[in-house]
């Protein structure tokens, strides 16, 4: 199930990002940030209660200034609220309801979302109930809180979990195989989408997806059965501005929550660029395989170097995913657009490949014999035994004595000894240290 979308929205200077730091660097328990996003501070994954959701943090609306900076900040923040599940709207309790609040709440109230409506700047409890005026702007009860001293923070969260979906996912073929196309706007998915179904497809049904107004398209190709996931990220042309297409990124998290396998697209012409560098993270960071399939191709002067270029400065950009086979396309030509289920199969296949506890055992014995472990003064990593926890993405769990002598190149270096004995292209894989002592392992 994808994770929740949570947007903050509220005029400047209410504490947005003061609230959007408190959730995410408090008391509550951080899962994880996206690559690039959080230098931005306008994404990061969090938990509450058990409950997993994405945090989206929004610029200051004001409707009484009339230039390009306010204009463009206005048009992210719309499209935040229209991505979000759950919209925390932020007043400032001290200044009272001023002529923006009431325009902002105008918004949300045509928005018709689930809203939590929080009043900041509450730090004295003392009977005073200052906060109650702003029952008049229609949006329910308002919650005081204090982002910057983290006073009554948990019960806001709680309102805002309680408004989370309740799973529509449908059951379908557990065989299928679901691929999410991402990446920015322009950068031609629906054109391969369609590439894809218009040569490849048996088109066996629409399937309303978990986003809204997204259709996943299942369909045939040979005896594989494919589900294509819509990324809901494409955008009239007229729509995509420099200023709004960061926000284009909470498009593509659903679709990769829900995948096995993203196609990750780059545009030949523009190369890769940092938004291009956030997307794959996060797929990268919620351990899908991937395939990067640098589109347009057919743009590109080339002579017989220039793929092996392109593919070296992919993988110097997009260093977090060498694993990740890239393939050269055109959606407007159709040229290697056959080859891509090709590619598909394979990694999907690595995905759920699970080797056995013997086999893997052996290799780490060679591979520490060809490279002893290292050592610290007088004391030397020990590795036991290796085993593979799970699939989708693999996990290994390596048994050792000590986890601070387990230096991180050593460990990549075994990573890649894995990948040379049993494949997993496409795949990332997970390494998980465990200490067990001398007496355990002999046991």
């Amino acid at each position: 199930m994808p994770k929740p979308i949570v947007a903050i929205v509220g005029r400047p200077n209410v504490g947005k990002s003061t609230l959007f730091n408190r959730i995410v660097g408090g008391r509550l328990a951080i899962v994880e940030g996206i690559p690039g996003v959080t230098r931005d501070r306008l994404y990061q994954d969090a938990e509450w209660i058990g409950r997993k959701f994405t945090l989206v943090d929004t610029g200051g609306l004001d409707f009484f200034e009339d230039n390009a900076l306010t204009s463009n900040v206005r048009k992210q923040a719309q499209l935040a609220i229209d991505e979000a599940d759950v919209i925390i709207f932020v007043v400032d309790a001290r200044a009272g309801i001023t002529s923006n609040d009431e325009e902002v709440a105008g918004i949300l109230r045509k928005a018709e979302k689930p809203l939590v409506l929080v009043a900041n700047k509450v730090e004295q409890y003392d009977g005073r109930q200052d906060f109650l005026e702003f029952y008049s702007l229609g949006l329910g009860e308002p919650i005081p809180v204090s982002a910057a001293e983290g006073l009554n923070t948990g019960d806001m969260m709680d309102a805002v979990v309680n408004n989370f979906p309740v799973s529509e996912e449908i059951e379908e073929d557990r065989d299928s195989i679901r691929i999410a196309v991402i990446g920015r706007p322009n950068v031609g998915k629906s054109s391969l989408v369609n590439k894809i179904l218009g040569q490849e497809r048996v088109i066996v049904s629409d399937i309303p997806g978990t986003t809204r107004d997204a259709i996943d398209t299942l369909f045939v190709h040979g005896d594989r059965r494919y589900i294509l996931v819509d990324t809901a990220g494409m955008r009239r042309k007229s729509r995509i501005e420099l200023s709004t297409e960061k926000f284009s990124v909470i498009r593509s998290l659903r679709a990769v929550d829900r995948s096995d396998v993203v196609l990750m697209l780059i545009d030949a012409v523009d190369g890769v660029t940092e938004q291009d560098k956030k997307i794959a993270g996060y797929a990268h960071d919620q351990g899908k395989s991937s395939i990067i399939a640098v589109n347009k191709w057919d743009l590109i002067k080339k002579d017989d170097r220039t793929s092996d270029q392109f593919t070296t400065n992919i993988r110097e950009e997009l260093g977090f995913m060498k694993y990740s086979p890239v393939v050269f396309v055109s959606a407007l030509t159709g040229q290697r657009v056959t080859k891509i289920l090709q590619v598909v199969d394979t990694v999907a296949e690595n995905y759920s490949l699970r080797v056995s506890t013997p086999g893997l055992n052996n290799l780490i014995r060679e591979c520490m014999l060809q490279n002893p472990p290292p050592s610290h003064k007088t004391k030397r990593l020990k590795i036991y035994y290796a085993s593979q926890n799970s699939v989708k993405p693999p996990k290994f769990t390596f048994y050792i004595n000590d986890p601070d002598l387990a230096h991180f190149s050593y460990i990549r270096y075994l990573e890649n000894q894995i990948r040379s004995a049993f494949g997993f292209q496409g795949t990332p894989i997970k390494i998980l240290l465990r200490r067990k002592n001398e007496k355990d392992a002999a046991t």
